[in-house]
């Protein structure tokens, strides 16, 4: 079911700057050099804000977890790109060896192609969310429609292979515009981004990857890796599973409960939508 959607203060500000600048113009056309600036202005902020993974300017976004959370010393690993048939199942393994849950942002395409590995995902006691479905590098630049259409494929796929229905979106790269909020408001997803990510897409050395997900890691984060596009170390190795070990036996020693976004915030999502 859709839920009620209402525009941030930034774009309520926006649609009422559209009709001042509309009536100014039509009373007062030598004014339009005035009015061009401002709806400029504007549209790069918005522009900006689209461009910040972890802005709420546009809308909601969960970049830590709930108060409530954070108190039960929990964390949010979300694992992000998949599902990979080289690399997810040895993910899945470590993740089972240490007793933490993740959450895994899939592609729409790639679980089609690995239609196993998405179901093995959720039998193991992860969750699917939604990472749109051609993970295209241009998504920011999607009309409603299109965007509409990419996430909902992905949503209907997804849901069918894991037996679940993706509560949250992740954009590609976390790039977004104005017409995401109420698009994702009419699909019933909540937009995540992260509190920390390691770069290990583009980052070979593991322990610069450790270490920029751990430095001042507190209850309440949400840390960003992943298993599909992984950046390979000397060796060879996918920098997740390099990652992975040191970074599960840090959470335990620091006492961090690794738990899926849908446990986290539980309460949220039964309520009002997830500030």
């Amino acid at each position: 079911m859709p839920r009620s959607w209402s525009p941030s203060p930034v774009l309520q500000a926006t649609f009422a700057l559209h009709g001042l600048t509309a009536v100014g113009l039509a009373i007062a056309p030598g004014l339009w050099p005035w009015g061009l600036g401002a709806l400029a202005a504007n549209h790069v902020l918005l522009t900006t804000a689209g461009l910040l993974p972890r802005s709420r300017i546009l809308g909601s976004n969960l970049t830590r977890l709930p108060p409530a959370a954070a108190a039960r010393r929990q964390i949010a690993l979300t694992i992000d790109d998949g599902p990979d048939p080289e690399v997810t199942p040895r993910v899945l393994d470590l993740l089972d060896a240490a007793g933490a849950k993740a959450s895994f942002f899939c592609i729409g395409h790639r679980a089609r192609a690995f239609p196993a590995l998405c179901r093995e995902i959720a039998a193991r006691g992860h969750r699917v969310e939604n990472h749109g479905d051609a993970h295209s590098n241009a998504f920011s630049l999607f009309g409603p429609a299109r965007m509409r259409a990419d996430i909902q494929r992905a949503q209907e796929t997804l849901t069918d292979l894991a037996g679940q229905s993706p509560r949250f979106f992740r954009a590609t790269a976390g790039l977004r515009n104005p017409f995401l909020d109420p698009v994702l408001a009419s699909l019933d997803l909540r937009l995540a981004a992260w509190t920390r990510r390691g770069y290990d897409t583009r980052c070979p050395d593991s322990e610069v990857v450790r270490h920029r997900l751990v430095r001042n890691l507190a209850p309440g984060d949400i840390l960003l890796a992943h298993d599909g596009h992984a950046a390979r170390t000397a060796d060879g190795t996918p920098v997740i599973l390099a990652v992975l070990p040191p970074l599960l036996v840090h959470l335990r020693a620091a006492g961090l409960a690794p738990v899926t976004l849908v446990e986290a915030c539980a309460d949220d999502l039964t309520s009002a939508p997830t500030p």
